[in-house]
């Protein structure tokens, strides 16, 4: 009885801003590490001598360690204690980024970045798990604002800033800067970082590995992300390698599913889900995660494809979504004090659905840098309020034990939705791509008096500088390639189209949460077995 009220009354013994600030350090880092090498792969492969489909592997080798990783946190803390835990994390992350830095060959850089995704993998749900335990209920949500900020800030400026030290610098330099910030995030943990009476480490628990279900979720999460990454440039399942790794995701997640909820001691503890609360926040998550991640491609693309921006203009567009963050989170962070999770997120979700259909209607070959900016800024203001509630709703209702879980999987889910979401859009653009290329071609007949009149000026403004046949082909060639831009613009208006729709639908999903009472924490949960 004195152990329960002693855990019950436990504060962490300095201020837990202090606590917050240090573990979204660290999580900033790693979050950043997952897009920061985008734009870096041609230059990475031209150095290596490597494809650049061989060069994209820099980027699935991390992603599929990563997501292997993120929900094993849990186990790993009860073996080693969670401060433990996240600390070794920074450390094999710091020492496998000083190695992506210097490897001399492809695979060489491959094997670290595996090793530097299993560090990253346990860096974003333990930081969540502490800033949870950290914060009483009233002030939880405040903490998670700050912790939104960097799941959602990070991605925005990682390709920016990637782009501009591999211009500038060199692409080892991506990997470089991650020592000094993963030495100060170290001595910073090492000094304010505790665990709370309830996280017991138990040396014996090494002996516990769920070895079959981890085995099972590197089959299901490596098949997944491969044919996520690979699926465009091998045409989907018309290939025997997607198909394969089809297989694999499929099969290694059934097989995951029916052994973890058996197992005494899971990797994951899918029992979790009999919370009808934590199911519906997995589920959010997953399409939070990915109309962000979406976005945070499909606007830059938009711009540097269609628009002519280079890497570090576009950057400069999004920048205006980074500041509505900053001003936004705080804000969004006091609200869930005041207001249930779920009115939140449904408006949040609205607000969602209202700026893609602004998008939708806006994309055209002649926007502005100002309002792209504008698009981005309203894309990114109800972020914090779908975010934050969402993941303070998932604790709602669940033991405090369960946090190093419950923050496991929601990051997972998180991750998983960016990565099929970010496959998904970009093949339907292609297609819808496609479809209108064919629809707009119908109007380029000699028939057609605007196609004839198009064709004859332009041929006329050619002819001043080349011979009349030479004049025609660019004439020709001039009205395709306007036709090809106009059909990509029109698929990026479907894209957004369908985003809008699918916010909607999340919109009545929101209201599928409990009612919690704002300010108030959760009611007790009992033990998940």
């Amino acid at each position: 009885m004195a152990a329960a009220e002693s855990s019950a009354q436990w504060k962490p013994r300095v201020n837990p801003w202090l606590i917050a600030a240090t573990v979204a350090l660290a999580a900033f880092m790693e979050v950043l590490d997952t897009s920061i090498a985008n734009v870096a792969l041609p230059h990475i492969a031209g150095d290596l001598g490597a494809s650049t489909d061989q060069g994209t592997w820099v980027l699935t080798s991390y992603l599929v360690s990563n997501a292997i990783v993120l929900p094993a946190g849990a186990w790993a803390s009860s073996v080693i204690g969670r401060r433990n835990f996240f600390i070794t994390c920074i450390i094999i992350f710091t020492i496998s980024s000083f190695l992506c830095g210097i490897a001399p060959t492809l695979p060489i850089l491959l094997f670290a970045r595996i090793i530097q995704g299993i560090g990253g993998g346990g860096l974003q749900p333990m930081a969540q798990a502490i800033m949870a335990d950290s914060f009483d209920e009233k002030r939880r949500g405040q903490a998670f604002a700050l912790y939104g900020l960097v799941a959602v800030l990070a991605p925005s400026v990682g390709p920016t800033l990637g782009g501009w030290i591999t211009d500038n610098y060199s692409w080892r330099w991506i990997f470089y800067i991650n020592i000094p910030v993963g030495i100060l995030a170290y001595i910073l943990v090492m000094r304010f970082v505790e665990d709370p009476p309830w996280i017991k480490a138990d040396r014996g628990n090494l002996r516990k590995l769920d070895y079959i279900g981890l085995g099972l979720l590197t089959i299901a999460m490596g098949g997944m992300q491969i044919m996520l990454d690979k699926g465009e440039e091998n045409d989907w399942f018309a290939s025997n390698f997607i198909r394969t790794s089809a297989f694999l995701f499929v099969s290694g997640m059934i097989g995951l599913i029916w052994w973890e909820w058996r197992h005494k001691a899971p990797i994951m503890n899918i029992k979790l889900f009999k919370y009808k609360n934590f199911a519906i926040c997995c589920l959010l998550m997953i399409l939070v995660g990915g109309v962000l991640n979406a976005s945070t491609v499909l606007q830059p693309q938009f711009m540097q494809s269609l628009l002519g921006y280079t890497a570090t203009i576009a950057g400069e567009a999004l920048t205006g979504g980074g500041i509505a963050l900053l001003i936004v989170m705080p804000m969004a962070g006091i609200a869930t004090s005041k207001f249930p999770a779920r009115n939140l997120a449904a408006i949040g979700f609205a607000f969602f659905a209202a700026a893609f259909y602004i998008n939708s209607i806006s994309i055209n070959l002649g926007l502005s840098f100002g309002y792209n900016a504008f698009l981005r800024i309203i894309l990114m203001i109800p972020i914090p309020f779908c975010f934050i509630a969402i993941t303070n709703a998932a604790y709602v209702g669940l033991p405090r034990e369960a946090s190093n879980q419950v923050s496991g999987i929601i990051n997972f889910v998180r991750n998983v939705g960016g990565s099929i979401f970010i496959a998904v859009t970009g093949a339907i653009v292609t297609n819808r791509s496609l479809y209108h290329q064919a629809r707009l071609q119908e109007s380029m007949q000699p028939g057609s008096q605007a196609y004839v009149n198009t064709f004859n000026g332009l041929k006329n403004f050619f002819a001043s500088g080349a011979g009349a046949p030479q004049a025609a082909e660019l004439a020709r060639a001039n009205i395709y390639q306007q036709l090809n831009q106009q059909a990509a613009a029109q698929a990026y208006q479907d894209i957004f189209r369908l985003l809008c729709w699918m916010a909607c639908g999340m919109v009545f999903c929101a209201f599928l949460l409990n009612k919690n009472r704002p300010g108030q924490g959760a009611p007790a949960g009992e033990a998940v077995h």
